[in-house]
């Protein structure tokens, strides 16, 4: 599993942590480059000259951010630099409150190409209400933006962040290789579309850890190409859930392996841990992935498996899915469900689920004994089980 890899990872970035603080850094402030704290003055270039002094510098330094409301449009945060760079986030970053501002970009704070940035502290708050409600109301919208994106990034920690109403994904770690993200706040109303908490694709060796994500689409989700991967003392809901894909909609993709979630609590969200594919043709594939020690509190769909995966039922492929699904183990989960149905297991039949385990299941419904249902799966189950093994 994942484990052994990221407390090593853990480790390192705390000790990478301990001497960053205790180096004499250079040190850069928004304000000396003309950044304002009011809320209204685009402060956008300042921060970008605050970056370039702080990229070009040859000794580690430390952009500071003070108290204050910062508006910020599009930016882009690009590398390489010649040292480890620390952004210190003491007040608000703010987006503009016309949606529209963001523009197509699908970015607002972009870090790329960068090898050993660190992010602490702060908020920020992308005003996602009005594409929200554009989007709802069917009208033609811009694509919408993350609101902090690490691309072909090495080496991040990103640590103590809170972030409010993003138009959609709030953190985006894509195409990275070693990553901390510790104690991250992210909040946004259970209907919000498309506000995935953490989004982690194509990334390698990345934690997630002591993180609250109260969001309006998956609080966790797992792209393709994602290897060891941590994710622990995590808190879910509203939400849906922790989830491997969607995984499968093109044929040629990366699968996902070494993934752990331990020690976490999903709190009325429409689903727990969830693994889903399309039913198409697809070479992808889901294999040594842990679930364990997890507390359900009134969840839809505690446990998932979904190779059936069309939102909305529209469209929807008449093929099965390719992704297989292997070496999945659920330990020690325990909790209520919210519907009577606590597993659920649609797998592929033309590539079955395999080596599935269950181990001390207990989710009761309405303080009765919840069912299970399986398609397409083999494995093994131990312990107590409630509901009992349907493998």
């Amino acid at each position: 599993m994942a484990n052994t890899s990221s407390i090593t990872f853990f480790f390192f970035f705390f000790f990478l942590y301990l001497l960053i603080q205790t180096s004499s850094a250079g040190s850069f402030n928004v304000i000396s480059f003309g950044a304002k704290g009011d809320g209204k003055t685009d402060s956008t270039k300042s921060f970008l000259k605050a970056w370039t002094s702080a990229c070009s510098s040859s000794t580690p330094s430390t952009i500071n951010v003070p108290k204050g409301r910062f508006l910020l449009t599009p930016i882009t945060f690009r590398g390489p630099c010649n040292n480890h760079i620390t952004f210190r986030l003491n007040g608000t970053l703010v987006a503009p409150l016309d949606y529209r501002a963001l523009g197509n970009s699908g970015y607002w704070i972009l870090f790329i190409k960068v090898d050993g940035v660190s992010f602490f502290g702060g908020n920020i708050d992308a005003k996602g209400a009005g594409y929200w409600a554009c989007k709802k109301a069917g009208k033609q919208c811009p694509v919408g933006a993350r609101s902090l994106t690490f691309n072909w990034a090495n080496n991040i920690y990103v640590s103590g962040i809170t972030s409010i109403n993003s138009q959609q994904t709030h953190l985006v770690i894509n195409s990275c290789k070693n990553v901390m993200v510790k104690n991250v706040k992210v909040m946004a109303p259970d209907q919000s579309p498309n506000t995935d908490g953490i989004h982690v694709q194509s990334s390698f060796n990345v934690t997630i850890t002591g993180s609250t994500l109260q969001t309006g689409d998956d609080c966790i989700s797992i792209g393709d190409g994602t290897k060891s991967l941590l994710m622990s003392h995590v808190k879910c809901g509203p939400g849906h859930g922790v989830s491997i894909g969607s995984l499968g909609k093109e044929f040629n993709e990366d699968g996902v392996e070494n993934v752990t979630l331990t020690n976490a609590i999903f709190i009325g969200s429409d689903n727990g841990v969830r693994i889903k594919t399309w039913p198409t043709a697809s070479n992808g594939f889901v294999k040594n992935v842990l679930f364990q020690n997890i507390i359900m509190k009134n969840v839809k769909n505690p446990i998932l498996i979904d190779q059936n995966y069309c939102p909305n039922n529209k469209g929807c492929p008449s093929q099965s899915s390719g992704v297989k699904i292997s070496g999945v183990t659920y330990r020690n989960i325990q909790g209520t469900s919210a519907t009577i149905e606590a597993m659920t297991f649609d797998c592929s039949p033309s590539n079955p689920c395999s080596d599935i385990q269950l181990q001390d299941i207990k989710l009761t419904y309405k303080n009765k004994t919840t069912t299970s249902s399986c398609k397409n799966i083999g494995g093994s189950s131990i312990g107590v089980l409630v509901p009992e093994s349907c493998l």
